[in-house]
This record gives C-alpha cells, sequence and structure tokens, in this order.
C-alpha cells in the first residue's frame, strides 16, 4: 500500500483517523542509529508502526523494528510522543491519518541489518551522515530531538 505525507500543506486532505503508532531510535555502541529505507516513499525512517490491540508501546516498539529491520532491540527511555495535526499520511486504501507516534530509545540486543516488503534498505548512520539522507522532516524532528538532547518531548 502506498503513502503520501503532507506536513502544514493546506492542500493536505482531511483527516479520518488517528491511530497510535509506536517505533524505536535504536543506537548502538558506537552511537550510529537505524534507519530503513521506506519502500513506499523511498525516505529513511525510524523502524515505526501500528499499534496492535493487546500491545503495550514498547512491545509495538520492539516488534516493529524486528519485522521492519532485523534488528531485536531492548527499549531504554522515551524520545517523546509526537502528535501533530499538521502531519497527515495519506494511504492509497482511503485511510487518512492524523500523525500520533510514540518513540522510544533502545539498544541493540540481536539480529542483523534486514530488507523486506516494507524497507528496501536498512543501515546504522552516523549522526554526521544524517545530513545527506532523504528523511521526511517529521522523522527529521524525532531525531534531533534525540542528538540535541532536548528529550522527552511531547507536542
Amino acid at each position: 500500500m502506498g503513502r503520501v505525507e503532507y506536513w502544514n500543506d493546506p492542500d493536505a486532505p482531511k483527516a479520518n483517523t488517528l491511530v497510535p503508532a509506536c517505533g524505536v531510535l535504536a543506537v548502538d555502541d558506537q552511537g550510529a542509529i537505524l534507519l530503513q529505507r521506506r519502500r513506499d516513499t523511498g525516505q529513511w525512517a525510524l523502524p515505526m508502526g501500528k499499534m496492535e490491540i493487546g500491545e503495550t508501546p514498547s512491545e509495538c516498539a520492539i516488534r516493529e523494528t524486528r519485522e521492519e529491520t532485523g534488528i531485536e532491540v531492548e527499549v531504554t527511555g522515551i524520545i517523546g510522543i509526537y502528535s501533530d495535526p499538521g502531519h497527515i499520511v495519506a494511504y492509497t486504501d482511503g485511510e487518512i491519518r492524523q500523525e500520533y507516534e510514540v518513540t522510544l530509545l533502545a539498544r541493540p540486543v540481536g539480529g542483523a541489518p534486514t530488507v523486506n516488503d516494507e524497507a528496501s534498505e536498512v543501515g546504522w548512520f552516523s549522526p554526521d551522515d544524517l545530513l545527506g539522507l532523504d528523511i521526511h522532516p517529521t522523522m527529521r524532528r524525532q531525531i534531533t530531538s534525540y542528538l540535541d538532547g532536548s528529550i522527552p518531548h511531547v507536542d
């Protein structure tokens, strides 16, 4: 399923759902950050996805990270809660979602970067490498919260 992201765009469609999503900003022992290149947008992103009934935010974030990157993580903290009515994601199935993301801090405990049907590339990137990557501004905001030490964050 494809998607288009809008941010503070007056021409964005009106949201028809608000779905909690959880993900992680995983940092390895060298300070590199785990990212995946999304197949639907081509942009680099933190692993994140829709929370399922019966899951805690940590369980969702761990599951999504494993599914999207092949990396097993342990949650160590929280980056923030991001729910910006100006960030709209329109899916090809007609769902138009307002952002609601819980981003947790984590460290890797196993696995290896693995591509899949959601991620065309997976890798670890030093903070200096991030500047040259195509990362959506709302996702970059979450990474910057970690890098500049302004966590925790609640919008």
